[in-house]
């Protein structure tokens, strides 16, 4: 990963703003980045999520329906320059885009946070990630609100910058209540391969407002949901003893037995950073 560049108007940016522009002459411009998204989001999951393939390649097609054949060509190579500028540096490269096509919404609130600004606040934030890493394999991080995924990729910008491998050693939970915006998060965290699960809801109230869960490569091929389950299973034993009691436990695993499975965590924690290039299935990796 290179340099990280500022947050203007670059060559890359500046493209796939023309391509938006180009398809909007027929078409909302709204609805043709809102698209742009979805399509993306799912071209990456039916990669890698068997589970809801069939479901969101409909919903592709449905989409594709209201292009020509010379808009639809569009979509890809808007894609491809979100991935080259994601190459030049960690940036929220959607959500830039997104307020330099007029896009904000004052009603709705939608103005993403700069880059910049997201960056120091992850710097501040830093704490004792390395001790916990140390003490448990990964780190975990949840985001309520995430909005384009600025925050989560500054984290991971500020994890690399303290010799942290962020594809290996973070897992991410990140929710928002607006479908485009988790669409955006989940193709820049799938594009940097960030571990994560990204969700279409509700975070203040999950158990009526929750629509859909979108896994990233990362987190797939990373086999993070049996990291996760070890990791719950240790949490619980740990804090079950912790805590006083009369009654005898009806187990004879002790924390130290059971703390050794973070092992299985950490087995790959010294793996090398992939670029957005680099095939995560290849064994020479």
């Amino acid at each position: 990963m290179g340099k990280r560049n500022r947050v203007t108007g670059s060559e890359h940016k500046q493209a796939f703003a023309n391509l938006v522009k180009q398809n909007a002459q027929k078409h909302n411009m709204h609805d043709v980045f809102s698209d742009f998204c979805e399509m993306s989001a799912i071209s990456i999951s039916n990669a890698v999520d068997r589970t809801r393939r069939d479901e969101r390649e409909a919903r592709y097609l449905d989409i594709a329906k209201r292009y020509n054949t010379d808009e639809l060509n569009r979509f890809p190579e808007m894609l491809a320059h979100v991935v080259l500028e994601l190459e030049t540096g960690f940036s929220d490269v959607l959500g830039s885009l997104f307020m330099q096509l007029g896009l904000g919404d004052s009603w709705k609130g939608q103005f993403f946070t700069p880059y910049e600004i997201s960056y120091l606040m992850a710097m501040m934030t830093y704490g004792d990630v390395a001790e916990q890493i140390k003490q448990q394999g990964f780190v975990r991080l949840y985001e309520p609100c995430v909005g384009a995924g600025g925050m989560v990729i500054a984290t991971a910008d500020v994890l690399q910058k303290h010799g942290i491998n962020y594809q290996q050693q973070l897992h991410v939970t990140a929710t928002d209540l607006d479908k485009r915006a988790c669409h955006m998060a989940y193709i820049q965290l799938a594009l940097l391969h960030v571990p994560a699960i990204v969700t279409h809801g509700n975070a203040l109230c999950p158990e009526a407002q929750t629509y859909s869960h979108w896994f990233t490569p990362a987190h797939v091929l990373g086999k993070w949901e049996e990291k996760l389950k070890i990791r719950w299973f240790v949490d619980a034993f740990t804090d079950l003893c912790s805590q006083p009691s009369s009654v005898e436990p009806h187990t004879t695993v002790t924390p130290t037995e059971c703390r050794s499975a973070i092992d299985v965590i950490k087995t790959d924690s010294q793996a090398a950073q992939l670029s957005l290039f680099e095939d995560p299935l290849d064994s020479n990796q």
